[in-house]
């Protein structure tokens, strides 16, 4: 699909596009989302003032994301060597403002560093630098992500996933899925503690059910957030283009 193309298909979206231009292009490989209900109590004190957490059916949500970038572009510019592919490991929650909904991220580990310092000086998000790799064969995928960014508390995830279902779907309005994956915007904070909002635009989630295999996940602990005993609600997705835009005060 050309970016044209993309921005022509908004019928998706819960609000209309910015009128001014994209500036950034991602695109995502084999990215699974695990999400588990946690409490509010653990979530409220980590977010920034102007921010009310989103909730599904009275409970707050938290989600890891593993996944692989490529194509990472400025508009009007090709991809560039060294900081156009790598992998990334997000952990965030829901929220609104002014009643839109979207996301705030927790932390955003990544392993290339030159994209962690320019994603934190152009979109002001918490990203660090981790030693990362992921080993995909025909079955699953292998994820390792260890934080050594001391802005940050340590953090590792090391697990295996695939999907157990080949067969993708897009979840139903007014369904759990689909209140977890289909949000259009992110906030974040300026310098000052300002909210900063940021439309994002992509197709339809394509899901899959997925299955994973954990060995170590201490990304929330390092936030002092302790997931429930339960087992997350997953899926997997295989690619998905995504463009950026520049962030703008609430």
């Amino acid at each position: 699909m050309t970016n044209k193309e993309l921005i022509r298909t908004t019928g998706h979206r819960p609000f209309p596009l910015p009128n001014s231009r994209w500036i950034q292009k991602q695109i995502w490989h084999d990215l699974l989302f695990a999400h588990w209900p946690v409490r509010a109590d653990q979530l409220m004190p980590l977010l920034p003032r102007g921010l009310d957490l989103d909730l599904w059916e009275g409970e707050p949500w938290i989600s890891i994301s593993p996944f692989y970038i490529t194509g990472l572009r400025l508009r009007g510019l090709p991809p560039l060597p060294f900081t156009s592919r790598f992998p990334e490991l997000n952990v965030r929650t829901y929220v609104t403002c002014n009643g839109r909904p979207g996301i705030f991220f927790f932390s955003l580990d990544a392993g290339n560093r030159i994209a962690v310092e320019a994603a934190r000086v152009l979109f002001r998000l918490p990203y660090f630098r981790a030693n990362m790799t992921v080993r995909r064969t025909e079955e699953n995928v292998r994820y390792f992500s260890s934080r050594k960014d001391s802005r940050g508390q340590a953090a590792m995830f090391s697990a295996t996933y695939k999907a157990a279902d080949p067969h993708p779907f897009h979840a139903l309005p007014d369904t759990l899925l689909h209140w977890l994956t289909e949000r259009y915007c992110l906030y974040t904070t300026d310098a000052h503690g300002r909210i900063l909002e940021g439309d994002i635009h992509h197709l339809p989630w394509q899901l899959q059910k997925a299955e994973l295999r954990t060995e170590r996940n201490t990304m929330t602990e390092a936030l002092g957030i302790r997931l429930p005993d339960v087992d997350p609600l997953l899926t997997f997705t295989k690619r998905l283009e995504v463009l950026f835009w520049p962030n703008r005060k609430v």
